[in-house]
C-alpha cells in the first residue's frame, strides 16, 4: 500500500506544472502585451529580407524570397516579393487600414483584408509587419503554464469591435523571463483553431530612432490547423533599421520594381 501511495505521489510531482512565477492580474496581462508591441516596434523605418519554405502535404515545397519594408510611426507597410520568377514583382502595400495587392501580370491593384493568405502562402501581413496587438484586442490572463523549458504567461486575446485583423481570437504564450513570444494558436470566430505559430529564435537589433533595441522575430514556425501536414516557415534576416526613401510606400515606387 506505502508502495502505491509513492509511485502516486511521484506521478503527481511529474504530471503537476511547477511555476516559478507568481500570476498576474488582467491589468498586469496588458501591460506585459504593450511591452511585447513595443519591443517588436521601432520608431523610424525597418527593412529586412524574408524567406518562406511553403510545405504542403504531398507537394513539393516551394520557397520565397522577399523583401518587407515597414514605416512604423506612420502605420506603413510594404513586401514585394523576388523569387520564385512566377512571384516576383508581386507585391503588398498597407496604409492606414487599407491592404493593397499588386499583381505585375495584370498591372492592377486590388484591394485585400487581412485574412489575405501572403502571395499564396499560409502566412499573412501581420507576420511580417509590426506587433499592434494591445491596440487592436482585448487582453485577458488565462494562467502560467510550461511550455517545454520555459515558465510562460497565458494569455487571451479577443479583437476589439471595428477592428480587421486575420484572426479574431488568439492565445499567446509569453517567455516569463525575456518577454518574447513562445507560440501564438490563432482562432476563427467559431473558436476553431486555425494556425499554431512557434518562435524558436529571437534576436535583438539596435536602433537609433528610438534609442533602444528593437526585438525580431527571426524565425516563425507555422501549423495549418485545418490541413494538417501543411506547415511554413518563415526567416528574417538583414535587419536595417536606418531611414528609408520619404516616397518608397507609394503605389508608384512598387510598381516601378516590378518592371
Amino acid at each position: 500500500m506505502k508502495k502505491l501511495i509513492f509511485i502516486i505521489f511521484v506521478m503527481f510531482l511529474v504530471i503537476k506544472p511547477v511555476y516559478s512565477i507568481k500570476p498576474l492580474t488582467d491589468g498586469q496581462a496588458l501591460e506585459l502585451v504593450k511591452i511585447v508591441d513595443d519591443r517588436q516596434r521601432n520608431s523610424g523605418d525597418y527593412k529586412s529580407s524574408a524567406f518562406i519554405k511553403e510545405t504542403e502535404r504531398g507537394k513539393t515545397p516551394r520557397v520565397y524570397e522577399a523583401v518587407v519594408y515597414r514605416r512604423d510611426l506612420d502605420n506603413k507597410f510594404m513586401i514585394l516579393f523576388l523569387k520564385p520568377k512566377e512571384e516576383a514583382g508581386k507585391g503588398y502595400l498597407k496604409i492606414d487600414k487599407n491592404l493593397w495587392m499588386y499583381d505585375p501580370a495584370t498591372g492592377k491593384w486590388d484591394r485585400r483584408t487581412e485574412r489575405e493568405k501572403i502571395a499564396g502562402t499560409n502566412s499573412r501581413r501581420a507576420d511580417f509587419d509590426e506587433s499592434r496587438l494591445a491596440e487592436e484586442y482585448t487582453v485577458k490572463y488565462i494562467g502560467n503554464e510550461k511550455l517545454g523549458q520555459f515558465d510562460s504567461y497565458k494569455i487571451d486575446l479577443t479583437v476589439k469591435k471595428g477592428i480587421d485583423v486575420a484572426y479574431p481570437k488568439i492565445m499567446l504564450w509569453v517567455d516569463a523571463e525575456n518577454n518574447n513570444i513562445l507560440k501564438r494558436d490563432e482562432y476563427a470566430l467559431s473558436g476553431k483553431l486555425l494556425r499554431t505559430t512557434f518562435y524558436p529564435k529571437w534576436y535583438k537589433k539596435y536602433s537609433e530612432s528610438k534609442k533602444a533595441d528593437v526585438w525580431v522575430p527571426q524565425e516563425m514556425r507555422i501549423f495549418d490547423k485545418l490541413e494538417v501536414g501543411n506547415s511554413t516557415i518563415i526567416l528574417i534576416k538583414e535587419v536595417d533599421l536606418n531611414s528609408l526613401p520619404a516616397n518608397i510606400f507609394t503605389k508608384a515606387w512598387l510598381e516601378s520594381k516590378s518592371r
